[in-house]
Parts: C-alpha cells; structure tokens; sequence
C-alpha cells in the first residue's frame, strides 16, 4: 500500500535564466492563458525570492488544467546530465498533430527532431529545445 494516494501532479515550474526570453518562447509555441504574470516585477528587489510575488514568474494554466510555471533564477544554463530534470514532456493527440507541430517548429526557426515512432511505448514524439536548453517533447499515442 502506497504511503500517499495521489491523483497525479498539479502544477511544474522551471527555473530559467531569462523570464522575457522564455516567456516570449513559451508564449509563442504553446500560447497557453497566463493564469498569474509577475514577471514585470522579476528585477524588482526582493522579488525573485518572494513566494508571494510567485519569485517573479510566470505561470501558465494548460488545457488538461495542470499549471507549468517559469521561475527566473539568472544561473548557469540547464544541464540534463545533472541531477533534477531530464526532458518535460506535454501530450497531443496524434502523430498527424506531431508532423503538424514540426511544421510549425521549422517554419517558426524552431530546431527540432524528427518525429519518432516509438513502437514498445505505444507512442511517437517530436523533440526541440527552449531557450536554456531544456528538451521539451511532445508526445502522441500510435494507433
């Protein structure tokens, strides 16, 4: 028996060395509602260690309802070979959304993968990275 009975994660938020930067990036490839924005004030003192003042960030409200915030921190660029994140992965609903969204990637001067099937999972995904280098991935279940 599990010690907590969980119904799945309700909220991420990265760190990142430029809240404008990332914002614009997050802003420009998903266009998610922002449900909260202090990232006008992230220069402000005390700000970026205000919890209140959500440390001067964004956070953005996605359609399964979960949030995904952006937190400036102004620190070396990300490191998926360090202990913490590897990849942040969202879902689509198909692979035809996948080879659209790569589409989109490249016409946008996006770098990306290929979309790639992967069989034993049940799913393909499509790779890019942000603007600290952090690989998002988008994934879709195989028929």
């Amino acid at each position: 028996m599990p010690l907590i009975s969980s119904a799945g994660f309700a909220h991420v938020r990265l760190t990142v060395t430029d809240i404008r930067r990332s914002k614009e990036f997050y802003d420009r490839v998903f266009g998610w509602p922002v449900a909260i924005d202090a990232s006008d004030q992230a220069d402000d003192p005390g700000v970026r260690t205000s919890r209140e003042k959500f440390y001067g960030g964004t956070v953005y409200q996605t359609p399964q309802g979960t949030l995904f915030g952006l937190r400036p921190v102004g620190h070396e660029a990300f490191d998926a070979d360090c202990t913490g994140l590897d990849h942040l992965s969202f879902t689509v609903t198909s692979r035809d959304e996948l080879a659209a969204a790569a589409t989109a990637l490249s016409e946008a001067g996006i770098e990306h993968g290929q979309v790639t099937d992967l069989a034993d999972a049940g799913l393909a995904i499509l790779s890019f990275q942000d603007p600290d280098n952090i690989n998002i991935e988008l994934t879709a279940p195989l028929p």
